[in-house]
């Protein structure tokens, strides 16, 4: 059967991770500085025989093999072959699965791509790196064995749940994936770097490639599954504190404070043990994360499993890889003490450190409260926007400000330089022609406006000053120029943004302040996977006196049997309009919620913006100035 071919080659990975622990432990105890070809060897076995055990998956989704469990459980003959593929990591055991083979291409790429360094460093880097490969094949074969068989072999499958089957969400967890167990190699690193006394410098330039490729990653993967998430859960917006989606922004916060901390450390200046720090912490968010989702102790509609013998395995790991980690960080740490002169690049980099761990901390309390809630007294509780927006939003004007000045200053010389220059008069005259026109009465956003604007002229100016000396770095002006827009365009969609909820019967109108809404007609579609009612609504702008007609759906799915609502987003340039409609049981009356969401587009591009600027710090070879 095809399944024994997968559980024969994930077993000969996890032997040879131990073939290669063994060996790396011999080679610590010799003194020659190369590492020998039999390590290299190994290594690409593994990778081989760990990336054929994911083939066997995915032959098993799309030639629809159902004496698999797991194909069973989520597959299905007709479903479109994008979504079979795409079903191979839609679910526990799957994922899991291409989330080992994601630990063991790190582990062989930088294996191949590290050259120049210390060999015990390198050496001692892959022996942490196999020890977690080791442990999620061990729980990948004994617990959450995708390959499993089933007997008698059903002639059809299940289904994949009908949320999932969406372009997004296929390539969603592929790159959150790389971001969440990318950060495993400089955990890794930082544990070798600590034992094998690795001066400050070339830790940095090390894992500074691999901090940038696995921010990327993980802001694109963040990205992707919030579009998602807005068109496809109905939830009409940008971000709305998901403890799944939480999960995947903490260990962001933590990534994006190393990725400054490095430039640091890049320059000797200090920072060694704080950089050693922040890359286990990030793995450790990411396993947490992992642990979240997978436990079933969040309720969530993305959540993996529901199975606490799983949680248990991955919270015992935790625990284990947690105090590892604090024993050798005490008995290994070099004693550092290094004083930041205020005004420096460098002190600005460090209070832009704390603010990503006070939003993480922010963010995991907000995330864990309900959780403890309910298992210390068994009270349910749901923490929202309002917790986040009013403890968070009051903490981006200084964390914008510093974005502005913090650039401006030279390393190490402290340079205290003019704040209320030219660049902040026209950031100011811009705001109050802005807030003029919005007429926002609200003081809070309207600094946030203000620091925003600050940021996006500073960040054009900066990339005019640099470009004339020939010295542009691309890739902070670019992510800061994303992050001041981003900001901006939040605010934005904040003052303008209207929702509208009623009931409404087909045939009648709903008359709100800017717009009539007319339910014109109910009509219905088949499709080989679904069937749907569709509603076809008409929009009439009162302002502009155009129309617009949107389509939302509730779909019928039969492999699994599921209802699903479906949003219709009318997309222009500047906003969206939006509407999703759900039946009330046995009546023939629909609730109705309509949507006016502007900029939209503007914060997707800023996005993009931002994790383009970390992708061109990957690939820039020259110091940051």
């Amino acid at each position: 059967m095809l399944s024994n071919f997968g559980v024969i080659f994930s077993s000969i990975a996890l032997i040879t991770s131990f073939i290669l622990i063994y060996f790396s432990f011999l080679e610590l105890k010799i003194s020659d500085s190369k590492i020998p070809k039999k390590i290299y060897n190994f290594s690409l076995a593994q990778l081989i025989f760990s990336l054929l055990s994911f083939l066997i998956l995915l032959i098993g989704y799309v030639f629809s093999d159902f004496s698999m469990i797991n194909v069973y459980e989520n597959s299905h003959t007709t479903k479109p072959l994008f979504y079979k593929i795409s079903g191979t990591w839609g679910n526990h055991e799957g994922s899991l699965l291409l989330w080992t083979n994601i630990l063991v291409i790190f582990s062989f790429l930088f294996l191949i791509l590290t050259k120049n360094k210390n060999k015990n460093f390198k050496i001692l880097t892959l022996i942490f790196q196999n020890f977690l490969i080791a442990t999620f094949f061990i729980f990948l074969l004994t617990n959450s064995n995708p390959f499993s068989p089933i007997f008698p072999i059903p002639n059809e499958g299940m289904g994949l749940n009908p949320i999932l089957q969406d372009p997004a969400l296929a390539v969603h967890p592929p790159l959150l994936y790389v971001g969440f167990v990318g950060s495993s190699i400089y955990f890794s690193a930082a544990l070798a770097a600590l034992i094998s006394k690795v001066e400050a410098k070339s830790l940095a330039t090390t894992i500074k490639p691999w901090v940038s490729v696995s921010w990327f990653f993980q802001t694109l993967g963040i990205l992707v599954g919030s579009i998602w998430a807005y068109y496809e859960l109905g939830w009409g917006g940008y971000w709305f504190w998901d403890p799944v989606e939480n999960s995947s922004l903490m260990p962001w916060f933590l990534m994006t404070a190393l990725l400054h901390s490095v430039l640091v450390l890049e320059r000797r200046i200090g920072l060694y043990s704080w950089v050693i720090i922040l890359s286990i912490l990030t793995f450790t968010m990411t396993v947490i994360g992992t642990f979240l989702v997978r436990s079933g102790i969040l309720n969530s509609v993305h959540t993996f499993a529901n199975d606490p013998s799983r949680g248990l395995f991955i919270l015992t790991f935790l625990t284990l890889m947690v105090f590892s980690s604090v024993f050798i960080f005490f008995k290994y740490a070099p004693s550092e003490k290094k004083t930041y002169r205020i005004f420096s690049k460098e002190f600005f980099i460090l209070i832009n450190n704390w603010f990503m761990v006070f939003f993480l901390a922010v963010v995991l309390i907000g995330t864990l409260y309900p959780v403890f809630l309910d298992t210390l007294v068994g009270e349910k509780i749901s923490v929202g926007p309002p917790y986040y927006n009013f403890i968070l939003a009051p903490f981006l004007i200084p964390l914008l400000f510093l974005m502005t000045s913090g650039p401006r200053h030279k390393w190490v010389v402290s340079e205290l330089k003019k704040i209320f220059n030219v660049i902040l008069f026209l950031s100011i005259f811009l705001f109050l022609i802005i807030f003029f026109i919005i007429q926002e009465n609200n003081f809070l956003i309207g600094l946030i406006l203000l620091f925003s604007i600050y940021l996006v002229v500073q960040t054009i100016f900066d990339f005019y000053e640099n470009f004339k000396n020939k010295s542009v770095n691309f890739s902070r002006i670019i992510s800061h120029l994303g992050f001041g827009l981003l900001i901006f365009f939040i605010s934005i969609n904040h003052i303008f943004s209207t929702e509208n909820n009623f009931n409404i019967r087909t045939g009648e109108e709903k008359d709100t302040k800017d717009y009539i809404i007319k339910f014109e007609k109910l009509t219905t579609m088949s499709t080989t996977n679904y069937k749907s009612i569709v509603g076809n609504f008409k929009i009439i702008n009162k302002k502009k006196l155009n129309t617009k007609n949107l389509k939302p759906e509730i779909r019928f799915y039969n492999q699994p049997q599921t209802i699903t609502y479906e949003a219709s987003i009318r997309s222009n340039f500047f906003s969206d309009t939006y509407l999703t409609m759900s039946n009330i049981s046995d009546t023939d009356v629909f609730n109705i919620k309509f949507e006016k969401k502007p900029f939209m587009n503007f914060i997707w591009f800023s996005v993009l913006l931002i994790s383009f600027g970390g992708l061109l710090n990957f690939f820039s070879r020259k110091k940051q100035i």
